[in-house]
């Protein structure tokens, strides 16, 4: 069984005993520390809730709408929702936080509690750490019986938000409905399997092929989006001669496309594509992670714009958005911040706005993706000692690299030409992520290796 505890929430495998698992004792005591935190920082006594199809969904929702009652906060909750949708009721309900039920790409054991501030946005390590501390506090006091808070079921959001997405000045409905798109779309079981198809129809997209679009929990594949765990939506494009397939996570606010000769485009070109098309109508500054394509970086310098990069985490790259007046971002796992709608990932959004592009450009998706510059992403990582003191090993590397340009906001980036390599370690084990990049698959790994062995060469360990 797995507990973990991060700024951002608390997530786990569901099971077990108290702090090994996502247990009741363990959600009751952070969203106690959750709720009480946000009345404290902003005296508003209303938190709203909404929560993937996960099997556990329910049993973590009645936990939590229980306990916010118990500190006397009022609860708004949206049912089966996503994580996009829950950010954009915050601010409208006038709540002093969210919580969001999911584990987002996650297999169908683990469940966790995402944390939102007052702007519908996560919070910050500051408040994360906050939170934590107030969690260990075992005198808290509860409401009396007139004090409890009170629960309102709200299930207008969905429409709220698709109604967002065609009120955004980029997205032509005209257009997308005169494409006259076939589309096969995957849900994973989940509450895509709600929003999706709504959004879709909606924008005039009258042929759509669902495969697993019934929200019960029952992932029927790996949910996080990745290549391998796409197989069938690929084969289902390709048979149903549809124009492009699309594919959500559960808690949808990652996206990824499928061509329309089954090949993927690439959840790393999800952000670019959007991208380009903002930048060809309001041009701006972008922003992803230090762990994304340099393809984002390419589009935007090409523009004539200006990108920046920020540490790994959406908060990271919203407060680089923020601090840069950016006015599109995101990250390389297919997920898509647009300001204009919201400072949050949002494949609603992105399906909305990728789509127009596609409207516009007139030719296949495997045609706009090959327009895009093509690099590949190696990732692999180094197992170590739980002793190993992972800063005094990077700093070596940052050493033997210096005279090349490098990064050390967030772990080691750094930068080959168009190549480059991202050192970090993990927050809950010994090890040491490496992300390398470069035009080729074959020229990552080279790089990817080189960079290993200098590890072990530091570390005086064997070389294979």
């Amino acid at each position: 069984m797995s507990l973990i505890k991060s700024i951002s929430g608390i997530r786990g495998t569901i099971g077990g005993a108290a702090g090994e698992g996502l247990t009741p004792p363990d959600i009751i005591k952070f969203t106690t520390a959750f709720g009480l935190w946000v009345v404290n920082q902003t005296g508003i006594k209303k938190i709203v809730i909404g929560r993937d199809a996960r099997i556990s969904g329910d049993m973590v929702r009645n936990l939590i709408v229980g306990t916010l009652q118990s500190i006397g906060v009022d609860v708004i909750d949206l049912g089966l929702s996503t994580t996009p949708t829950v950010e954009i009721a915050v601010p409208d309900e006038h709540a002093g936080g969210g919580i969001i039920i999911t584990a987002s790409h996650n297999p169908k054991q683990w469940n966790a509690l995402k944390l939102l501030n007052h702007k519908g946005e996560f919070i910050s390590d500051e408040e994360g750490k906050k939170v934590l501390e107030m969690a260990e506090d075992v005198n808290t006091q509860y409401a009396d019986v007139d004090d409890l808070g009170n629960v309102t079921i709200d299930d207008s959001y969905l429409q709220k938000h698709v109604d967002k997405v065609l009120a955004l000045p980029l997205v032509d409905v005209e257009a997308i409905r005169n494409a006259n798109f076939s589309v096969v779309i995957d849900c994973v079981n989940s509450t895509g399997g709600l929003f999706v198809p709504a959004l879709l129809k909606a924008l005039g997209v009258n042929t759509i092929h669902e495969l697993y679009c019934k929200p019960d929990g029952h992932f029927p594949h790996n949910p996080e989006p990745l290549p391998e765990n796409l197989t069938e939506i690929s084969k289902e494009v390709v048979a149903k001669k549809a124009h492009l397939g699309i594919v959500v996570d559960p808690d949808v606010d990652r996206l990824c496309f499928v061509c329309e000769d089954g090949s993927m485009f690439g959840e790393e070109y999800t952000l670019v594509a959007i991208a380009d098309f903002v930048l060809k109508h309001t041009p701006g500054n972008t922003v992803s992670n230090l762990s994304s394509t340099r393809a984002l970086r390419d589009v935007t310098e090409q523009s004539g714009n200006v990108y920046n990069a920020s540490a790994v985490g959406e908060v990271n790259v919203v407060n680089k958005m923020k601090e840069t007046n950016a006015i599109i971002g995101g990250e390389g796992n297919g997920g898509v911040i647009y300001p204009e709608s919201h400072y949050g990932r949002d494949s609603l959004v992105g399906i909305g706005l990728f789509l127009t592009h596609l409207a516009n450009y007139g030719k296949s998706v495997s045609e706009l993706r090959a327009s895009y510059p093509g690099y590949f992403i190696s990732k692999n990582k180094i197992m170590l000692t739980p002793d190993m003191d992972i800063d005094a090993l990077l700093l070596e590397v940052e050493k033997k690299y210096s005279h090349q340009p490098y990064s050390t906001i967030d772990g080691l980036k750094i930068e080959f030409g168009n190549q480059w390599v991202h050192l970090r370690k993990s927050n809950t084990e010994p090890i040491i992520r490496i992300y390398s990049e470069a035009a080729t698959e074959t020229e990552a790994e080279n790089l990817a290796s080189k960079i290993i062995s200098d590890i072990k060469e530091i570390l005086q360990l064997p070389v294979n």
